[in-house]
């Protein structure tokens, strides 16, 4: 017969609940940011993909990422009103790429 013992119910307890969302974030900004796997269309995908969940959690830094991706990359235009908004949401919170990112679109 197998017991549970309490080290582990409290072990599991202590792993943080945002490790997978910051895991997953942290990917896509090191794929975007490599110089020879960031230009892949393949690979801007999957980063976007990570980056999707984060930025509907609020991670400023996924919104303003994922932003500027469907902005620059994407051609539908319901793609590109959704990277606005996700810059603009950025923006306000603060993030100085995703604001300087909206004054090259505006203008």
């Amino acid at each position: 017969m197998k017991f549970r013992t309490s080290t582990s119910s409290v072990a599991r307890s202590s792993a943080p609940p945002e490790a997978p969302k910051r895991f997953s974030l942290r990917i896509a900004v090191w794929l975007l940011d490599n110089p020879h796997l960031g230009a892949n269309p393949s690979v801007k995908h999957v980063a976007g993909h990570l980056l999707k969940q984060p930025a509907r959690q609020g991670v400023v830094l996924a919104q303003s990422r994922l932003g500027q991706l469907m902005c620059r990359d994407c051609g539908s235009a319901r793609d590109q009103r959704i990277g606005h908004e996700l810059l603009r949401q950025a923006a306000r919170a603060g993030d100085r790429l995703a604001q300087q990112e909206l004054s090259k679109i505006e203008d």
